[in-house]
Order: structure tokens, then C-alpha cells, then sequence
């Protein structure tokens, strides 16, 4: 049998480096268990992952966005805003009854510090602890 050379792949994947990454991400999901889509015919993890590439039973797309999503630490998770309508319905926001009729927002009151209390605040912050950690 022919062994798997990186010119069977590089036109799937142009970057040679990102062919690398890409096929050994893929090698160590079948080294975790993960199901192949090919033959193994004795190959190891890395030449499987390179022939699957090669014969296009795997989008290269989609092993590279496993890729990132096995890479990140934390994933935004995007939540739709909450309706204007809905809030004002279940009492998250109040308008006077002169903003209803001028149509202009309310305006919103923040906790007001002087400069000395903020000053005050910070010094009574106690540092933390210093651990053998780091």
C-alpha cells in the first residue's frame, strides 16, 4: 500500500501547517476513542488521519472549528436581549407619566462617591494572601 504524503492532502488543506495541526487534532480524537471513517489497514492514528483528509471523509472545516472549540477556555454564549415590551410588563422598568407623554426616557439615578470615600474604600481593601503557588 501507498503511504499518505502531505500532496495528497495539501490540495484539501493549503497551508501545510494547518494540515499538520488539523490531522493531528484528528489523530488524537481516534487515539480517545473516536470512530474512523476508513480502513485502517494496520496504519497508525497520524496516517489514518491524513488518509481521511486525503480521501475527503472529513471536511477539513469541520475538523478545524472541533479544533478551536477544543482549544477555548471560555465560549460566549450569545442570549438574545430581552424585549422592551417584556420588561415594562413585568415591572423591570418604570416610566412617569411624563416620559410617556414627552416619549423621552427616564433618567437613571447611579450611587453618587466623592473622591474621599472612594479614596477611603480602596485603602481598607485588604491585599490577599501570598500562596507557595505562584
Amino acid at each position: 500500500m501507498a503511504r499518505v504524503t502531505v500532496e495528497d492532502c495539501i490540495d484539501k488543506v493549503d497551508n501545510r501547517f494547518e494540515l499538520v495541526l488539523l490531522a493531528s487534532h484528528r489523530a488524537r480524537q481516534i487515539s480517545q476513542g473516536a470512530s474512523i471513517t476508513i480502513d485502517r489497514d494496520n496504519d497508525k492514528n497520524p496516517v489514518v488521519a491524513l488518509r481521511e483528509i486525503a480521501d475527503e471523509t472529513l471536511s477539513p472545516d469541520d475538523l478545524k472549528e472541533d479544533l478551536i472549540h477544543s482549544l477555548q477556555k471560555h465560549v460566549e454564549v450569545d442570549e438574545p436581549e430581552p424585549d422592551p415590551a417584556s420588561l415594562i410588563a413585568a415591572g423591570g422598568v418604570s416610566i412617569s407619566a411624563d416620559a410617556e407623554e414627552e416619549d423621552a426616557p427616564e433618567a437613571i439615578n447611579f450611587d453618587q462617591m466623592s473622591e474621599e470615600e472612594l479614596l477611603a474604600g480602596i485603602e481598607g481593601l485588604v491585599p490577599p494572601e501570598k500562596s507557595d503557588d505562584y
